[in-house]
């Protein structure tokens, strides 16, 4: 086990009950081994990044603290979208839950399993902003800080009217 790390997880999902999948995620988060779930954003309802032929998404960003290495808590992760019933059809496309490791301590991992931070974050309101909601002061490892990503997003995802708090 390593030295407990804060981590940050993206939670996605557009089928069978999207919110339900992602709140069902939340609380699946709360029985990793040696992972302590600090703060979770609100859902945030968001269009399709990829093809646009799929429902909208709800999305969520988690803050857990852990003592599993990377490997160990990407493992975990998967084990915990196959156990919610997870099959991947297209990239970019539907899915039931996604999960995936956004930031790992102050970490950068380039390994062919797994990229930290997530390659994409940076240009998805969709995590930013449910990140900035819990972390506003968040500085990624490249010491670029979450508000000026937020400022210089290309383009939003997000449906500003669906945004709703947890149940």
């Amino acid at each position: 086990m390593t030295a407990w790390q804060e981590i940050y997880i993206g939670l996605g999902s557009n089928l069978s009950d999207p919110k339900q999948q992602v709140l069902k995620a939340l609380n699946s988060l709360k029985t990793l081994p040696a992972t302590k779930l600090v703060v979770s954003s609100q859902l945030y309802f968001s269009r399709p990044q990829g093809p646009q032929d799929q429902p909208d998404f709800v999305n969520a960003v988690a803050l857990l603290q852990t003592q599993l290495n990377p490997i160990e808590l990407l493992d975990c992760l998967q084990a915990l979208e196959k156990s919610q019933g997870k099959v991947k059809k297209r990239h970019w496309g539907e899915r039931l839950i996604d999960l995936d490791i956004l930031l790992y301590g102050n970490q950068t991992i380039q390994t062919e399993r797994l990229v930290i931070p997530h390659p994409f974050m940076t240009e998805r309101d969709f995590v930013l902003l449910p990140l900035a909601e819990i972390s506003p002061d968040l500085v990624l490892p490249d010491q670029s800080k979450i508000k000026d990503l937020i400022l210089a997003l290309p383009e939003g995802f997000i449906m500003t009217d669906r945004t709703t708090q947890k149940s």
